[in-house]
This record gives structure tokens, sequence and C-alpha cells, in this order.
């Protein structure tokens, strides 16, 4: 019995080391482990380097997704009055807007003519080119190359609203 006991203590007497050697908190004498836990000296220095720059704020004219088109002319359409493929001043201005963000970037573009339901499948498709063809001729007035766009008529075949002619008298600039 006092073997089994001896062999008993010397088990709890090894746990405990072990738990004791692998506590957080070891009441060892820091100065005489080999570890210098002195915090280091931070000497200050003039930065030559570059300088951080904040970053720059977003910028749709020099983006070249059609959100930034959108962003910076105001949309990717203009619109026509009832029976007209004459561009009104707000179309101008918009073809305008898109015209300069076009400058310098290479997108190749195709310009959808859109009409409203009333009227004839060929009439709507011809007034659609007229409407396409007229929103092409203004860009390229505007410094866009010819090269670059392409003009297609869906006539009344694309409505994007039901019943509300004047969305649907449109000319779209899609992204090739």
């Amino acid at each position: 019995m006092s073997e089994s006991f001896g062999k008993k203590v010397a088990i709890i007497s090894a746990v405990t080391l072990l738990l004791a050697a692998c506590s957080k908190d070891n009441n060892v004498d820091e100065s005489t482990s080999g570890v210098d836990n002195t915090p280091p000296v931070v000497e200050e220095t003039t930065n030559t380097g570059p300088e951080t720059v904040a970053p720059k704020p977003y910028d749709p004219l020099t983006g070249t997704e059609l959100r930034d088109l959108e962003a910076y002319a105001g949309g990717d359409r203009v619109y026509f009055e009832y029976d007209s493929s004459e561009l009104n001043a707000n179309a101008r201005e918009t073809l305008a807007k898109q015209a300069q963000w076009l400058q310098g970037k290479r997108i190749n573009l195709t310009i959808e003519g859109h009409c409203d339901e009333r009227g004839t499948r060929e009439y709507n498709l011809a007034l659609g080119e007229r409407r396409a063809t007229a929103v092409k001729n203004y860009l390229v007035t505007l410094g866009v190359p010819a090269s670059r766009l392409s003009t297609i008529s869906y006539g009344k075949e694309r409505p994007v609203s039901a019943g509300n002619h004047g969305q649907n008298r449109r000319g779209v600039l899609t992204f090739n």
C-alpha cells in the first residue's frame, strides 16, 4: 500500500509541476531570464519619403464604364417629341456632355433608335433609324469619330414603359 501511495504522490507532484510550468502567471524573475523587456527607444526622424496622399474623389469624366457616362452626362439617352427625329435643346445639352465624356476614350458605341407604340412597325423602324442617325450626326459634329459609332433601330419593339410614350421615344447610347 505504501508503494502505490508513493506512486500516487509522485504522479500528483508531476502534474502539479506541469501545470505550474504552463500557467500564464509565472513568478520568474525577469531580470535574470536573459530577455530584455525594456521598450525600445524610438528616435524622431524627419520623413524624407513621399508624403501620404489622400485618395482622389470620384471623377466620372475619367471613367470608362456606362455608370461613369451616366453620372457625368446625366444619362445614356435623349428623348424626342412625337413623330420627330429633331434634337431639342435638352437632347443637345445631354449629347454635348456625352461627347465631352467620350473625348480621348476608345469606346465604340451603338446608338439605338426607339419609338412609342403608335404607328405601324415599318414606320417606327424608319423613325427609329432617323432618331439614331440624328444622335450620331450630332455627336460627330461635336468631335466623336464616326468610325466609333453605329446605329440600329428597334422601332416600337423595345418599350421601356407601357403607356408612357415620352420615355419610349428615345435614342440610347450602348457600349459595344
